[in-house]
């Protein structure tokens, strides 16, 4: 039997909880009807490209047979534990580094010292480098996933092929603007960053005016060391957020394997 899949409603996603939760985004009221929404995003040449799909002029081939169709076609419990450890290994590569075996690439996070004085224009550059090297490290291996998960509707009914179809359809048309949406994200990590950096260096400025001794509420580490985990969590969250579609199509697939049995 295989575990249930997770789901994702509109505004409450992982990470627009996380965007909102921690001030980086204000709360959006749920859509109740996502169409028009989605309709503002689309151009005429997006439009005929979905119509193609969803009336082909050539309906989706029948089913593969059975025997042939086994011998291309992963099991639903085989496919749903590759997802899972193509997932689990994104995670991993977030919060400790990528496994070995993994084929990914290790991206560490720079290290938690900073060379005195501070210099603000240029202190975010390495987390810069380690967000962005991490999100096009998931785009690249959810983009392969999905198109695996996609093969694999390929070779069951008609209504999945269309469903495979209509997903690339979907992944062609919005990867653009969900590349350009999640690289907001990394701005917005940035403005929080400088803003906690700017407080911390008030406040040495601060103390050494009076005279203080530096003690733990003006180390890096104390304002450094939450932002560099919350670095972390909003990557899991997007993670999460990217592996949607996968998970859709898994459970589109899952349930048409339950249906056969």
């Amino acid at each position: 039997m295989t575990r249930a899949l997770p789901r994702t409603h509109l505004n409450s996603s992982r990470l627009t909880r996380f965007l909102t939760e921690n001030a980086m985004l204000n709360a959006a009221p749920v859509a109740d009807d996502i169409g028009p929404r989605l309709g503002d995003w689309l151009h005429f040449r997006h439009a005929i490209a979905l119509h193609g799909v969803l009336n082909p002029e050539q309906p989706f081939a029948a089913a593969t047979p059975a025997h042939l169709r086994r011998a291309g076609t992963m099991t639903a419990e085989a496919l749903t534990r590759y997802v899972e450890k193509v997932q689990a290994q994104l995670e991993q590569s977030i919060a400790q580094g990528a496994p070995p075996g993994s084929g990914l690439a290790r991206i560490d996070m720079p290290p938690a010292e900073m060379d005195e004085p501070i210099e603000p224009q240029t202190a975010f550059e390495p987390y810069r480098r380690f967000y962005t090297a991490h999100q096009r490290q998931m785009e690249t291996s959810i983009q392969t996933l999905r198109s695996q998960v996609r093969r694999q509707l390929g070779h069951r009914s008609p209504c999945l092929q269309q469903l495979a179809a209509l997903d690339a359809a979907f992944e062609n048309i919005l990867s653009e603007r969900e590349t350009v949406l999640l690289a907001k994200v990394s701005k917005l990590q940035e403005k929080r960053f400088a803003q906690a950096l700017n407080q911390h260096l008030k406040k040495q400025a601060e103390a050494m005016e009076a005279g203080a001794v530096a003690n733990a509420d003006l180390s890096v580490s104390a304002w450094l060391l939450p932002l560099r985990q919350a670095m972390r969590t909003a990557l899991q969250a997007e993670l999460d957020t990217r592996m949607q579609p996968v998970w859709g199509l898994l459970e589109a697939f899952n349930t048409h394997t339950t249906q056969e049995q």
